[in-house]
Parts: structure tokens; C-alpha cells; sequence
């Protein structure tokens, strides 16, 4: 009886063990789309368009917002941790360039390595006040009346 709780200890010693083990180890997330080097072979630059572009690869998630109207294919995995922040460990972007009659002009390939980091999208908006607040606004202008203007004394 004594050595089947000692077995017991031990098979419960190890599944602890391996219970805190699993709960250190990474998770992946994988969010965006971006087309393989054999998807990218279809594309012809010089003579698709953007309508053939969608149909070989699809529509990308984000376009540029210059003239050019480039479409940007952005794929990223993130590595999640127990205790540590989410963190990207692969990032790519395709960029296809048009001209300006809508043909593919250049195809690019950009990874985390290749660069710093550029947010692709950003809400921030600012605010339209500038100059002094309405406080003191109000504040500044406490000297700047006369009394006999409002009560309507002539």
C-alpha cells in the first residue's frame, strides 16, 4: 500500500511538472494575407492590371493613399506567452505597384528584418483648437468688458 502512494506522488509530481511546463510554452497567431513567391509568379509586371491582379491574388487588406494607389498585402505572426506581452516575430508586406493607366508597375517583398517598424494604421485625431483653451479664453477676457455696454447704458 505504501509504494502505490509513492507511485502516486510521483505520477502527480510529474504531470504537475509537465502541466507548468505546457503553460510556458509559445502560442501563434497568424493575422493578414500575404501572396507566396509562387502566387507572385502569375503576375506579369508590365501587363497586369489591377483587375487581373485581384483575380490572381486577390484584393489586398490596404491601398496606398499617395496617387500611385499601391496595394499592400500585409501577413504577420504574433507569439503570445503567459506572461509577456504579444510580440510580432514575422512580419511580411507585398507591395504592388500600379502606373498611372492602372498596370503593375513593380512587385516588392518587406520583412520585420528589413526595416523599422511603420504603423499602418493610425487613429489619432487632433484636435481642431489651437491657440489658448476656452478657459482661458474666458479668464483673459474678465478686465477686457464694461459693465455699462451689457446693461445697455448710454
Amino acid at each position: 500500500m505504501s509504494s502505490f502512494s509513492v507511485k502516486a506522488k510521483k505520477t502527480l509530481v510529474v504531470t504537475a511538472c509537465i502541466v507548468v511546463l505546457s503553460g510556458c510554452s509559445s502560442t501563434y497567431k497568424f493575422h493578414g494575407y500575404a501572396p507566396s513567391e509562387d502566387e507572385l509568379a502569375d503576375v506579369i509586371v508590365g501587363a497586369d492590371t489591377r483587375e487581373t491582379v485581384e483575380e490572381i491574388i486577390g484584393k489586398p487588406s490596404s491601398s496606398g493613399l499617395l496617387e500611385d494607389g499601391s496595394w499592400y498585402y500585409v501577413a504577420t505572426k504574433v507569439e503570445h506567452r503567459t506572461y509577456k506581452a504579444p510580440k510580432a516575430v514575422e512580419r511580411e508586406l507585398v507591395a504592388v505597384s500600379f502606373d498611372d493607366v492602372g498596370v503593375v508597375s513593380n512587385i516588392e517583398r518587406f520583412g520585420l528584418e528589413d526595416g523599422r517598424v511603420i504603423t499602418l494604421s493610425r487613429r489619432v485625431t487632433d484636435l481642431p483648437v489651437k491657440g489658448p483653451s476656452v478657459l482661458s479664453q474666458i479668464i483673459g477676457n474678465i478686465g477686457n468688458f464694461d459693465i455699462s455696454q451689457i446693461a445697455g447704458d448710454s
